[in-house]
């Protein structure tokens, strides 16, 4: 198949076109599990406890799925895992509006259906964007990856208002078939596994006539690119990202499930917690989107480092300022670097050790985030529990970011990153 698109639009933004909207869906029925938290536990009732329970288990078991799905990614790719993924997180969505008690939502919520999401993460997604750039690969996935946030942004209220306007089971119902009506369809006519589909290299370049053999398009040249995904593991880099994004999920799943919370305790209204949330929510799309262009032109790793560094900054103003100016520096500040550190980590991983295993590293680079993530969660409402505050686990919080900044700047990036080579016959 050749590329049918106009000569003026490179296809791979229709690419990142696509994966924004699936991020979009995709994210934001994840960030609207909050708004089916009391009226379920309501009909069932369940405790807060309870349902958070399934909660935190359905980050774990995303996380140990992602490499998985990234083995397949490499093995069958990306298209065919996100196509199948889709079709099977729509349906595993609408089964939830039949859920008739917890050990059947533990299974479906907690296990099946978070495991799938693996399938169509924004770890997923960031590998078969990878594929299309070399030189705008940051930018691309940052586009990709602030879906996300625009996601929680509009589904979010629009799971609220069916819920009020309906109930939490047509909700379910509906936001399942939004997934197979809108999602399906887009990603099927829309995604490609690479630019070898339609006749094309990374960047837009036409292959013309060059490509006389069948053996490859390109080689990836680079100290560290590897052939096995196990080689990885002999070199620094894959341990400083580990480390680092161990890190990341830890410090911001822990403020995803407790902000709000800490907030009404340091005796702020409901109202204006939310709102602090909302704000923050924001600053995760703003700061997607900034870092993505200037790591294509810096360099992802100090970039990296101060998007680490800025959010422990965060937790120190949030813990240390008095009244409403903690809480609203961290939304600003905290939330800026939110999401940010997804991009910079994928292209980080696809830079420094190749394409060809990048679907199984992202997805184990990944893992070690969801299992500090949920470590995080469960760490800070035992911690809230033995002190009666969230100062300890926010304090912990705060300096592990310290680690994670130190060992994603002393990364070499420059040194490791991989370059691709144009061959005409690799016989």
């Amino acid at each position: 198949m050749r590329n049918t698109a106009s000569k003026d639009i490179y296809y791979g933004w229709l690419i990142v076109a696509a994966s924004f909207s699936i991020t979009v869906i995709g994210g934001g029925i994840n960030s609207s599990l909050g708004v089916f938290a009391l009226p379920m536990s309501d009909e069932f009732g369940w405790s807060r406890a309870l349902i958070s329970s399934a909660v935190a288990i359905g980050i774990l078991c995303s996380g140990l799925s992602q490499a998985f799905c990234g083995y397949l990614h490499d093995l069958i790719g990306g298209r065919k895992l996100i196509i199948v993924g889709i079709l099977l997180v729509g349906i595993a969505t609408i089964l939830l509006s039949m859920t008739f008690n917890y050990l059947y939502f533990l299974i479906l919520f907690g296990i099946v259906r978070s495991t799938l999401m693996s399938s169509i993460s924004i770890t997923t997604i960031a590998v078969l964007v990878a594929k299309w750039f070399k030189k705008k690969r940051t930018t691309a996935m940052s586009i990709a990856a602030s879906g996300g946030s625009v996601g929680g942004l509009l589904l979010v209220p629009f799971s609220t208002y069916l819920i009020i306007v309906l109930d939490w089971r047509i909700t379910w119902f509906i936001l399942g078939l939004v997934i197979l009506i809108l999602v399906l369809p887009t990603a099927y006519l829309i995604l490609r596994s690479e630019p070898s589909d339609i006749g094309l290299l990374p960047d837009g370049e036409d292959m013309g006539d060059n490509q006389s053999g069948t053996n490859g398009l390109y080689v990836e040249d680079g100290p560290l690119v590897v052939s096995s995904w196990k080689d990885a593991f002999n070199s620094y880099p894959m341990w400083q990202l580990l480390s680092g994004y161990f890190v990341c999920g830890f410090t911001t799943l822990i403020m995803s499930f407790h902000f709000v919370p800490y907030a009404i305790e340091e005796g702020f209204s409901p109202s204006t917690a939310a709102m602090a949330f909302g704000l923050l929510s924001i600053m995760n799309t703003i700061g997607v989107l900034m870092v993505g262009p200037v790591a294509d032109k810096l360099g992802n790793k100090n970039l990296l480092g101060l998007v680490y560094f800025a959010r422990g900054i965060g937790y120190i103003l949030l813990l240390f300022l008095p009244g409403q100016y903690g809480l609203w520096a961290f939304a600003i500040v905290g939330g800026a670097s939110w999401i940010a550190s997804v991009p910079l980590t994928s292209t980080l991983t696809t830079n420094i050790y190749g394409l060809r295993k990048a679907g199984t590293l992202t997805g184990l680079v990944f893992m070690s985030h969801q299992i500090g993530g949920s470590f995080g969660i469960q760490f800070g409402g035992i911690m809230r529990d033995l002190t009666g505050s969230y100062f300890v686990p926010f304090s912990i919080a705060g300096l592990t970011l310290i680690i994670a900044s130190i060992a994603s700047f002393t990364i070499q990036e420059r040194k490791y990153s991989s370059r691709n080579i144009l061959v005409d016959n690799l016989g």
